[in-house]
Order: structure tokens, then C-alpha cells, then sequence
């Protein structure tokens, strides 16, 4: 019956995969409706597990378990609390996306490949959040990495096609990074299964922290499960859309479809948090080390993201660097939850809650974008100014998602920051008195100590002021202010009444809505949501109740709110704007040349790498031919090498021919100090030509990684 369960909700995208491609369906209308049919499958699929499983116990939700042999190692599924209701959230979104896509994509071409993969997609994105064990997590990442490569390609302008570069080169990169990660894993310990792992991590600690070193089996440390931990840490960030690896996530969101772009904010990058929370749960729970690691990278892409959207003159691209920061708001979660030891439940439920907000949140901001898109063509804030004036249902649903992500006070937000906000303090307060918290030892005393926690404390606040700063921007821009063109102004209020259809219009308040709702009601939605990731957070529930209406929280939202309108005065009306003609205009004051893939990863992987590799292959290749030269020259003092003889094979020589550019193989051995003055010259030059491009090292690491996978499978 479990077996059955799960692999249902399982197998339903990837019928509809087979669906699509079926002949009969090969018309644009069955097409649409087989995709529509899909989404609404799984999802009622979803909402029929959880009311059944859970809402009808009494005694909570009961765990199911299913596995498949035949894939490698197999597949083993899980379904808990945490599971059930992601699933139902990402069954929730691709409905809800899938029903506005019929409008978006009116005049769009290749709908039938964008359907193909949309539908994988959310196959792959079911598979990872039911993956009991690493491997089976794995696999389901990875094809929902490649699926969603097209959904960021689709529109195949340059634009496109190099932001779809910079994705897979994260995704690949990363992927590639986390199988390491699970070598070392499985090396030491056996087994990839999330439960098991951390009854045997537990283990580890136990016999680690022993004096005699003779009880500690070969190949174990604590060492190596820190290296295993960072590789994953490594390849879910990159996928969670954490620092140093969110680059993709401003150059992808801008060109991608608006319904794509939502599922990339709201889910995908909540694949990579389960990743790093299953990561961080089952291994690192209670060490201060992890705790303050991951703490920091929250810190740093809280702070970062919040910075990048407040300059954005870009509608998406604001939306897409808000999704860095409020991504970043979760791994401050992770991060006290780990340090806070067993009074965690407060930083858990945070946590978790937030995870949920924002998946909401940025399917409604996404999907207005794809509103105001779909009737300008346009995304930059001086195109697309005014173009709300006259449209209050329009406002109202753009306003919910707004005043969400904001943290005002009765809106769901407010729950997620004030439960985050209150774990801060909450450690603040318990290591000043000593007890109960994960600390640590040199230069980690320094990063889980109260004075250090008080500062992310107050970047926290900070960072929550330049979301409301942001989105007044968006909002004013969009609803308050009139275009500087009054024809094209003209233009958008002559749409009031036809800007979109009513099937958009009644998913997008579908969307909406509860978010309000489960902030007036917090007490018996939320709180009910939070204790369903307990168990997978590895929280041991909340003390006492929190009382989100007090004082002292609504003193925290006031601060990030008052923060907000202050920098919108002070630095959006002033800095971020400036006068032309009789009209200010939005400018973007960010540099051109500080941005970290161009500054930094490109140049890196285009020309370093090639270059040093090239160059330390080619010596490499002619060292053992000088050794034997400098032998029959010196020791063995035999007769001249003829002209025209050639050392080496076919190969070598091929190779050597191909690596320094020349088209031609050097045979004459008196000439080595000018030949390797010509293979840098040459080598650098072809370097520059080739390597500006990232397309074939991409096409190869690709072909290693479907390689690696393929041999996983076959076991």
C-alpha cells in the first residue's frame, strides 16, 4: 500500500511527460490540457496523502517508506510530515503556474519542449523531496537541474542562452562537488540513508571523542566527515542559491519565463535547503563548527542579496536577487538551530515556516511580473511605472505577496521573521547565562559567542529594512507613480479592464490569499504547519508558546520597518533616482565590473584553468623527451637525433598539436627554449579565443556526470 502510495505521486509528472510526447496529443489545445490535467492529478494526489495521513490521525502524521530496486543502489522514498507538506506545496505552485502559463505563453513558440520539461521538472522536484537516502536525493537533483536548463534557455536570445550557461555551469558544478561529497560519505559509513546516517554520526562523535586512539576504526575522523559535509554543503548551496554560488539566480530569473521563474524562486531553491537542513539534521546538529559556518554564509547572503535588490531597476531581476536574501534569512534558521542545541524549536519552526512564506510569496510576485510582462514587454521600473494606476484587484494581489515578504504584522511574514528573530535573541540570552547552547573553541568562539549572534541580530533587522525598502520601490513604481511617456501612460490605463484573463486572474488570487489568512490566523495555521517538520529538523518542539503579537515582537518588526521607509526616503528617492527633464527616473547605481561571475568565475574557469592545466600538460609531456635528450647528450654521448625521426606516437603528437596551436609537431630538439616561448605565446592567445566560452567545458562535464549516473543505475 506505502510502495503503491508513493510511487504514485511519483510516476504522475512523468506520465505526463509520455503524455506530451504522445502523436495524438501533438495539438496545441490537448497539449495544454494534458499538462493542465497533470498538475491537477498531482495535486489533488498530494492534498488526498495529507488530509488522509495526517489531518484524519490524531496522533500526527505516520511515516511511510517505499523502495525500488533495480536503480543502482535503488530507490527509497519517504513520506513524514516535512515531505507531505512540500510535496503539497510544490504540487500547490505547478498548478497554480501551469493554469497561468495558457495565457503567457498565447504567442510563444515551442510550447510542446517547454511542457516536456516542465512537467520533468516537477517529477524530479517530487523524487527529491520523497528521497529517504542521499543517493535517491541525488539523482532526482540532477535531473531536475538538466530538465530545468531549458525552462532558463527558452527563449534562446543571447541573454538566455548565456544566463542558461552560467545555470548549468552552477548546477554541473555543483552536482559534481556533492557526488564527492557521497563517496566520502559512503566510504565512511555504508550506507546514504538520512536516518541511518545519523544514528551512525552520533556513533562517530561518541568514539572521536574517546581518549584512546585505538578505538577509532581506520578511515574514520571527524575531518573527513567535515569534507564530506562541505561537498554537500558546496552542491545544495549552489542550488539553494547561497553565497558564493547565487550568481545564477539575477541572470536566470530576468529571462525566464515568469511562471518558470516563480518555481525556480519558490521551489527549486527549496530542493538545495533540503538538501543542506537534511545535511545539517542527520550529521551536524549539534556542532558548533557547522552551526557557525553555515550561520555566517546565511549571514553574508542575507545581507548581499537585500543590497543587490535595492539598486535592481529590473522588476524580475529585484525579485530574483530578493529570493538571495530571503534564502539567506533560512540559513540563519539552519544555522541557530544548529548553535541553539536542544531548545531549538523556536529557530526549527522558524525555519521552517519561512521556507513555506517564501515559496508563496514568490509565486505571486513572479507571476505579477509575468502580468506586467506579458502587456509591455518590458521589465525595466521606467518602462513599466504606472502601469498598475487603475487596477486594484491587480494591487491587491501584488500588495499581498508585498506586505508578506515585508513582515508586516497580520500577514504571514511577520510568523517566519518574528519566530527567527526570537531564536536570536533566544541565544543571545542563554549563552550570556551559559546553558543549553552549541559553543566553540578558538577562532569558532569567536562566531557562535552573544556579541557576534547580536550582530547578525541587528543585520538580520537591517536586512529586513531593505526588503521593505525594495518593495516600496516595486509598488510605487508599479501602482503610485505615473510613466514619464504620457502616451504610453495613456496606454496601460486604457488596459484596466483586459490586462488579463480570468483564468490568470482567479489563479493568482488562488495564490494570494492565504497569506493574509495564515497571518490573521497564526495560532492554529501556523503553529500547526511548524510541528510538521519537527521530526526531519531534528527539533524537539517548542517550549512554550510565542505570543507573536507582544510587545517586543512587534518592536522588531517596527524596527525593520522604520529601517525600510527610511532607506526608501533616504537613499531610493535620492541616490537611486535622478532628474530628466521634468521627471525623475530610476537609475542603477550598482558598478558594472563588481559582479562576481564576470569579475571573478569566468575569467577563472575561461583562462586560468585552461592556461595553467594547458601549460603544466605540455611540460609534463615534454619532460621525460628533455631527460632522455640530456642523457644522450651528457651521459651516453650517442650520435645526433636525425631530423626527420619522431619521438613519441600518434597520439602524443596529436595531442601536442591540438594543445599549442600551432598545427605542426616540433621534431628538432636544439630549439626547446624558443618552442616554449612560442607554446605560451600560442597557448595564450588560442586560450583567450577558446575560453571565452564556457559551452564546451560544460558540454564535457555534462557528459561525465549523465555517464556517472547511467553507472549508478546500472549498479
Amino acid at each position: 500500500m506505502e510502495n503503491a502510495v508513493l510511487f504514485w505521486l511519483l510516476a504522475v509528472p512523468f506520465l505526463g511527460v509520455a503524455a506530451v510526447c504522445l502523436p495524438a496529443l501533438r495539438e496545441e489545445k490537448r497539449r495544454i490540457l494534458a499538462a493542465d490535467l497533470t498538475a491537477a492529478l498531482e495535486f489533488a494526489g498530494c492534498f488526498l496523502v495529507f488530509i488522509l495521513f495526517y489531518l484524519l490521525r490524531s496522533g500526527g502524521f505516520r511515516q511511510m517508506n517505499a523502495s525500488c530496486g533495480g536503480f543502482g543502489m535503488g530507490l527509497h522514498l519517504c513520506l513524514d510530515g516535512f515531505r507531505a507538506l512540500y510535496c503539497l506545496i510544490a504540487a500547490f505552485m505547478w498548478l497554480i503556474a501551469t493554469l497561468f502559463l495558457r495565457e503567457y505563453f498565447a504567442r510563444a513558440f515551442h510550447k510542446g519542449r517547454f511542457y516536456f520539461f516542465w512537467l520533468m521538472t516537477l517529477g524530479a522536484t517530487i523524487g527529491v523531496f520523497l528521497s529517504a537516502d542521499l543517493y535517491t536525493t541525488f539523482l532526482f537533483f540532477e535531473i531536475m537541474s538538466f530538465a530545468s536548463y531549458a525552462w532558463v534557455a527558452h527563449d534562446e536570445t543571447p541573454g538566455a542562452l548565456r544566463a542558461a550557461e552560467t545555470y548549468l555551469a552552477v548546477a554541473v558544478t555543483g552536482g559534481l562537488v556533492m557526488l564527492m561529497g557521497l563517496f566520502l560519505l559512503y566510504d565512511m559509513f555504508g550506507t546514504l540513508n538520512i536516518s541511518e546516517l545519523s544514528r551512525r554520526a552520533v556513533s562517530l562523535r561518541a568514539i572521536c571523542t574517546k581518549p584512546a586512539a585505538g578505538d577509532k576504526p581506520e578511515g574514520i575522523s571527524m575531518t573527513r566527515l567535515y569534507a564530506a559535509g562541505g561537498c554537500l554543503l558546496f552542491g545544495f548551496g549552489a542550488k539553494a542559491g547561497a553565497f558564493p554560488l547565487h550568481i545564477w539566480l539575477p541572470k536566470a530569473h530576468p529571462v525566464a519565463p515568469a511562471p518558470a521563474s516563480a518555481l525556480l524562486s519558490g521551489i527549486l531553491t527549496k530542493a538545495g535547503i533540503f538538501g543542506i537542513i537534511a545535511v545539517t539534521s542527520s550529521l551536524f546538529l549539534y556542532d558548533g563548527k557547522w552551526g557557525a559556518l553555515v550561520l555566517a554564509a546565511g549571514t553574508v547572503t542575507m545581507v548581499l542579496g537585500a543590497v543587490l535588490a535595492l539598486f535592481s531597476v529590473d522588476l524580475k531581476r529585484t525579485l530574483a536577487c530578493s529570493s538571495v536574501s530571503q534564502i539567506g534569512f533560512i540559513l540563519v534558521g539552519v544555522g541557530m538551530m544548529v548553535l541553539l542545541g536542544t531548545g531549538n524549536g523556536v529557530a526549527a519552526r522558524g525555519t521552517l515556516l519561512h521556507m513555506v512564506n517564501h515559496s508563496l510569496f514568490k509565486l505571486v510576485l513572479f507571476l505579477s511580473a509575468g502580468v506586467v510582462y506579458m502587456r509591455t514587454h518590458r521589465l525595466d521600473l521606467n518602462g513599466i511605472r504606472g502601469f498598475g494606476k487603475g487596477k486594484p484587484l491587480f494591487a491587491f494581489v501584488f500588495g499581498m505577496g508585498a506586505l508578506g515578504i515585508c513582515g508586516v504584522p497580520l500577514f504571514s511574514g511577520y510568523v517566519s521573521k518574528t519566530l527567527l528573530h526570537e531564536a536570536l535573541v533566544q541565544y543571545q540570552t542563554m549563552a550570556r547565562a551559559g546553558s543549553r547552547v552549541i559553543a566553540g573553541n578558538g577562532v569558532i568562539a569567536f562566531f557562535t559567542s552573544a556579541s557576534w549572534v547580536n550582530v547578525v541580530e541587528w543585520l538580520f533587522l537591517i536586512s529586513g529594512g531593505f526588503t521593505v525598502a525594495y518593495m516600496l520601490k516595486l509598488f510605487s513604481a508599479l501602482f503610485l507613480e505615473k510613466n514619464a511617456d504620457a502616451g504610453l501612460q495613456a496606454q496601460y490605463d486604457g488596459m484596466n479592464g483586459s490586462f488579463w484573463d480570468r483564468r490568470s486572474r482567479i489563479a493568482l488570487l488562488i495564490a494570494a490569499l492565504p497569506i493574509p489568512a495564515m497571518g490573521f490566523l497564526a495560532h492554529p495555521f501556523m503553529d500547526r504547519i511548524a510541528s510538521l517538520g519537527e521530526g526531519f529538523l531534528g527539533s524537539s518542539g517548542m517550549a512554550e508558546r510565542v505570543s507573536y503579537l507582544s510587545l517586543s515582537n512587534l518592536q522588531g518588526a517596527a524596527i525593520s520597518l522604520g529601517i525600510g521607509v527610511l532607506l526608501y526616503l533616504g537613499v531610493v528617492r535620492t541616490f537611486l533616482m535622478k532628474r530628466e527633464g521634468e521627471h525623475r527616473i530610476y537609475v542603477n547605481r550598482w558598478p558594472a565590473w563588481l559582479d562576481l561571475e564576470e569579475l571573478f568565475y569566468r575569467p577563472l574557469l575561461c583562462t586560468v584553468f585552461p592556461l595553467t592545466a594547458g601549460t603544466l600538460a605540455r611540460v609534463l609531456d615534454r619532460l621525460p623527451d628533455t631527460c632522455i635528450l640530456l642523457l644522450r647528450r651528457t651521459v651516453f654521448r650517442d650520435s645526433p637525433i636525425p631530423h626527420e625521426l619522431k619521438e613519441g606516437n600518434w597520439a602524443s603528437h596529436s595531442l601536442g598539436s591540438l594543445a599549442d596551436g600551432t598545427g605542426r609537431i616540433f621534431h628538432k630538439k636544439t630549439d626547446y627554449e624558443h618552442r616554449l616561448a612560442l607554446l605560451y605565446e600560442n597557448y595564450s592567445e588560442n586560450s583567450v579565443l577558446i575560453g571565452r566560452s564556457l559551452s564546451f567545458g560544460l558540454f564535457l562535464a555534462c557528459i561525465g556526470l549523465l555517464l556517472t549516473l547511467l553507472y549508478l543505475l546500472a549498479g
